[in-house]
């Protein structure tokens, strides 16, 4: 599932008359770019959900075939945040898909990155996790925090805030996450938020009653947040410096 509902407030003026997933990077839309990378790594169903600019996206991908692609859309008429919007587009993943069994990729359409994502669910299955999150050690607003297993165990707010623990951890240590999980589809049956909610409180509450949320160490690998004008433009510069492809 691509997470590409939100408004894009951010990245304004870009989207002012677009929704971000059509924002582009060296003449490639995010959508493509996200697409194809989903792509490269053996994925061909999709679903995306829209909201601004709704029938843009819709029309994009009419107008390129889906990128030779199963891309479905789940169109949400109010926002309904990354929890919420995984809730509504959960009948995909139970009847839209051949094998409903296989954990399944949620990637926000608004990050640039190489991360191996054959290797994230490789650690996915063999940890048996609910869900596994690509982290980077770097500085963020909002911190995920995990145990000396590498298990959720909270999330603090800056560098100087508290954690907020929802189990005992011994050895708490913060980590920025980075927009890409893997989840087991198990998930999708015990999410009892309602309405619209972030992923993230499902997680915390179900690390709480014992369920293992796992990070996935992504130091390794580039990844840029393109939520702003400024990221946009330097993610540009790393692709035409071949730091990173598109």
């Amino acid at each position: 599932m691509i997470l590409a509902a939100g408004l894009g407030t951010r990245l304004r003026p870009l989207t002012n008359d677009r929704p971000k997933a059509l924002v582009e990077i060296n003449g490639r839309t995010l959508l493509e770019i996200t697409l194809a990378r989903l792509r490269a790594f053996g994925v061909r169903d999709v679903i995306v959900n829209v909201h601004h600019y709704a029938d843009k996206v819709i029309d994009a991908l009419r107008t390129n075939k889906n990128f030779g692609m199963h891309v479905e859309v789940s169109r949400e008429d109010e926002l309904l945040d990354t929890g919420g919007g995984l809730k509504k587009a959960a009948w995909f993943f139970l009847e839209g898909v051949k094998d409903k069994d296989a954990p399944f990729l949620l990637h926000n359409v608004d990050v640039l990155s190489n991360i191996d994502l054959s290797r994230m669910s490789e650690a996915h299955q063999t940890s048996g996790a609910l869900a596994t999150l690509a982290v980077q050690e770097r500085s963020t607003s909002r911190y995920l925090v995990f145990d000396e297993n590498t298990q959720l165990c909270g999330r603090r707010a800056g560098k100087e805030g508290q954690p907020e623990l929802v189990r005992a951890c011994a050895a708490p240590h913060a980590v920025a996450f980075s927009g890409i999980h893997v989840i087991s589809p198990r998930l999708l049956s015990i999410l009892s938020e309602d309405g619209a909610f972030p992923i993230i409180t499902s997680y915390l509450r179900l690390a709480g009653q014992g369920e293992k949320v796992q990070a996935f160490a992504a130091d390794e690998y580039y990844w840029r947040d393109l939520g702003r004008p400024e990221n946009i433009a330097q993610a540009e510069q790393d692709v035409a410096n071949k730091i990173v492809g598109i």
